[in-house]
């Protein structure tokens, strides 16, 4: 098991994960969003189909599936503690739920609020016609897809812990098997309602491999490298199929997304990362036992959910400030949009700054962030 923290039970290599993973995302959507208007209004677009090889850089950079990952074990710990503590006496599973719960709903609950009061401010006293507000509204919560995910995972969490007690090794299997027949009845039998099975399926399967996070950690390296190379072998196949993209996001020219709903490339995917990050698990926590690391992390685990949350209000803020200043960003992937590129880095990220310092975002400063 990853050394823990003091008396805390808290792991600051899978609290670094966690964190990471979240940051990756924030980074990734301030600085690769293309903003292209339509009629109806904004809309979120990606360079990733006009840039040779840029999709390359999904297969390091999509980093849910570690964030799912992690949460699986973190879940199944959290519940075998709480079981063995009230010895399987009532009350378990609604302690269970709080705990999760409560870290995930208020600081979402800030964000929905927010957006909720804009839309009613300005429907009572703004402009009667607001084309595009709506739709940016939209763009702005769409982040919090994966918290409705997980929140669903949450609640049946202690359900996959009793299963993975009986199933073992053959549940996970049967997840992967189910996931794959999904995408057979999509693809080739043109079932499309059935796909979005493959949201909890996909991510359910993730999340059940981190029920197996004690015996893969205390597996060898060897064994980290060969499931490391076999998600990368089998995401390489799939994606040279014809049928699938090469990227592990969305991508406005492609007919199909990996990621909404997710395909079998998720579990490949999955299956690559969670290998790699257990190769350079000993490498990363020698680093993690520095003071100055020690406190990097600290305020890392407590400020990514909120930084996560309001993310997206930061960019949009900024977005809407430089086009009151008449200042338009590219809707195509020209040379100005890449040479944008660093403001859109530190903009977005003085502004979520400065939303963290209101007053309507302390909620989600004082709720741990942490999503065990």
């Amino acid at each position: 098991m990853a050394e823990r923290s003091g008396t805390s039970g808290r792991e600051p290599y899978l609290d670094a994960l966690r964190a990471f993973s979240l940051l990756v995302v924030v980074v990734w959507h301030w600085v690769f969003t293309v903003i292209v208007w339509e009629q109806d209004g904004p809309h979120a677009s990606n360079p990733i189909g006009a840039t040779r090889g840029l999709w390359m850089l999904t297969w390091l950079l999509q980093v849910m599936p570690v964030f799912f990952f992690v949460g699986g074990y973190v879940h199944r710990r959290a519940w075998l503690s709480l079981r063995a503590q009230r010895e399987g006496g009532r009350g378990v599973f609604r302690t269970f739920l709080a705990g999760r719960l409560r870290r995930l709903l208020i600081p979402a609950a800030v964000a929905l609020s927010i957006a909720l009061a804009i839309r009613m401010l300005v429907g009572a006293f703004g402009p009667q016609d607001v084309p595009w507000l709506d739709r940016a509204l939209f763009l702005v919560l769409s982040p919090l897809w994966f918290l409705c995910i997980y929140i669903l995972l949450v609640l049946i969490a202690p359900l996959g812990v009793w299963l993975h007690e009986r199933s073992g090794e053959a549940g996970l299997v049967v997840l992967v098997g189910a996931v794959a027949w999904v995408d057979l009845a999509r693809f080739h039998y043109d079932v499309g309602w059935v796909s979005w099975l493959n949201w909890v399926l996909v991510w359910g399967t993730v999340h059940q491999f981190g029920f197996f996070y004690e015996r893969l950690r205390a597996a060898s390296a060897r064994a980290h490298a060969a499931l490391a190379l076999a998600g990368f072998g089998s995401l390489s196949v799939l994606t040279n199929m014809g049928l699938y993209p090469r990227s592990m996001v969305g991508v406005p020219q492609e007919s199909i997304s990996n990621m909404g709903p997710p395909t079998l490339c998720i579990l490949g995917l999955g299956a690559f990362q969670i290998g790699m990050v257990l190769l350079v698990q000993p490498w990363v926590e020698a680093r993690l036992a520095r003071p100055r690391a020690e406190r990097v992390l600290g305020w890392a685990n407590r400020m990514a959910m909120p930084v996560f949350l309001s993310h997206a209000w930061g960019f949009a803020l900024a977005y809407g400030g430089l086009r009151l200043l008449g200042l338009r960003a590219p809707e195509t992937t020209t040379w100005g949009w890449w040479a944008q590129r660093p403001l859109w880095a530190v903009l977005p990220l003085v502004v979520t700054a400065a939303l963290l310092a209101l007053p309507g975002w302390i909620a989600t400063r004082r709720t741990p962030t942490t999503t065990g």
